[in-house]
C-alpha cells in the first residue's frame, strides 16, 4: 500500500517542480551584470527578472551587500553609481 502512495505522489512532485521552474525562469525578460566599487572593494552580481528597474536595483543591492558593512555603508554604496552595468538579456 505504501508503494502505491509513493507512485501517486512522485508524479505530483515532478509536475510541481516543473511548474515552479517554468514560473521562475520563463518570465525573466531582463538579465544584468552589475559591478559596484565601494571603499576599494569591488563586487559583481548577475540578476534576472521580469522588470528592468527591479532587476537593476536588485543587482546593485546584492553587490553592495558584499562590499558594505552596516546600514550607513550599505545606503552609501547603493547611492554610488555602478562601476559597470552590462545587460545580458534585454527585449
Amino acid at each position: 500500500r505504501l508503494t502505491k502512495v509513493r507512485l501517486l505522489i512522485a508524479p505530483v512532485i515532478v509536475v510541481v517542480a516543473v511548474m515552479l521552474a517554468l514560473a521562475t525562469f520563463g518570465k525573466s525578460k531582463y538579465k544584468v551584470r552589475v559591478c559596484m566599487t565601494f571603499k576599494g572593494q569591488t563586487a559583481c552580481k548577475v540578476v534576472s527578472g521580469a522588470e528592468e528597474n527591479a532587476v537593476l536595483r536588485t543587482a546593485v543591492t546584492d553587490a553592495c551587500a558584499d562590499v558594505a558593512g552596516g546600514v550607513t555603508d550599505t545606503v552609501n554604496c547603493q547611492s554610488t553609481p555602478p562601476q559597470s552595468v552590462t545587460w545580458l538579456k534585454k527585449p
